[in-house]
């Protein structure tokens, strides 16, 4: 948990990249941080599951257990 909410921290809180300007509201935060919860889950890219984006991998795994589950 502290790995994941210091990248938080660094990735989205303190740099520019998921809100433009300073934080001014609660909404900003909020907004930027479904913003990051986003890239994070399915953009990302991940070296423990061969550099590929969460969701790209998680396609192949069920695309790829449904093929293993049909008869044949």
């Amino acid at each position: 948990m502290e790995t994941t909410v210091g990248l938080y921290k660094t990735e989205c809180i303190r740099t520019r990249i998921f809100h433009d300007g300073p934080y001014k509201t609660i909404t900003d935060v909020e907004y930027a941080t479904a913003g990051w919860v986003s890239w994070y889950n399915t953009t990302r890219l991940h070296s423990s599951i061969g550099m590929v984006p969460p969701a790209e991998y998680e396609q192949t795994y069920y695309l790829n257990k449904a093929m293993q589950d049909t008869p044949v």
